[in-house]
Formats: C-alpha cells, sequence, structure tokens
C-alpha cells in the first residue's frame, strides 16, 4: 500500500545528506517503508505535509547501537488527512521546536535533529515514516510505502 497523500523531504536534501531505507536492522516487518536520512545533530527538520501534532518525545539525550536505547529515543509524530502519520525520530534532547496540538505547514521547521534511541551503526539521523495505526496501541501501526512529491 501507498500512501494516500504526497510528502516532501523532511530536510533540505544537500550534497552531505545521505538517504537509505535498507540499511538499518530496525526497518524490517512494521517498519519497512521507513527512510533514514544521515546528517549532522543539529540539522532543522521540516514538516513534510500540513498537518497536527499528536505526540512528541524530548527527555532523552541518550542514544546507541542497539534495540535495547530504542526507548531513549525522542521524537515528533503528526497526524495527516486520510489517518495517516507522519513520525521524526532522533531529534536532540528538547528539540522540538512545536508543541502537542500545533497544526504545522508543509516546510515548517519543527524540530532538531539529534543522537538518540536506537541509531543502530547509522550515527545520527533522521528516521522518518509515514503510517496507518491497526489497532489501539502506541505500536499497533504499520508503515506506508511514501510517495514523494517531487
Amino acid at each position: 500500500m501507498k500512501t494516500k497523500n504526497k510528502y516532501l523531504y523532511p530536510i533540505e536534501i544537500t550534497s552531505k545528506v545521505r538517504i537509505t531505507s535498507n540499511e538499518s536492522p530496525a526497518h524490517v516487518g512494521r517498519l519497512k517503508h521507513a527512510v533514514d536520512f544521515i546528517i549532522p545533530e543539529g540539522t532543522l527538520i521540516k514538516a513534510s505535509k500540513d498537518g497536527i501534532v499528536v505526540d512528541i518525545k524530548q527527555d532523552s539525550n541518550i542514544g546507541g547501537p542497539d534495540e535495547s536505547f530504542d526507548k531513549f529515543g525522542n521524537y515528533i509524530e503528526i497526524k495527516h488527512e486520510g489517518d495517516e502519520h507522519s513520525i521524526y525520530e532522533h531529534i536532540q534532547k528538547n528539540g522540538a521546536l512545536v508543541k502537542i496540538g500545533d497544526k504545522v505547514n508543509v516546510k515548517q521547521d519543527i524540530a532538531r535533529s539529534g543522537n538518540t534511541g536506537y541509531m543502530a551503526h547509522l550515527g545520527p539521523h533522521l528516521h522518518f515514516d509515514v503510517h496507518k495505526y491497526i489497532g489501539q496501541g502506541p505500536e499497533d501501526y504499520e508503515t506506508i510505502e511514501i510517495q514523494w512529491l517531487s
């Protein structure tokens, strides 16, 4: 299944940015359509589409190479039309530039990238995915293949 909405890249693409979807050991199962942007810490992250901020975690400064670090990852989640949600993971401690309930516009600065949570072997990067919830729990979702705006 592909996204109904089309999304912009969540960062400014320069020659220093590397994009990958198959290098992270976490990108399997429900995360198979996730994308990683390998970028320096502190890079500005932008909303990929208009929406409403529905969740934020930004209290951690801990990151590491294995799954035990997953619970320390900071993120912002935005709900879009059609019940699609985008998530921006591994942001800096206190790196959110928005708050829950904020309406955001595409290209609006929403956070600064960090090095928190399960980073695998990739080093600092932004994990981005678009997903739909299939149940009531916070982990009851599946990623959707992203249709990008060119």
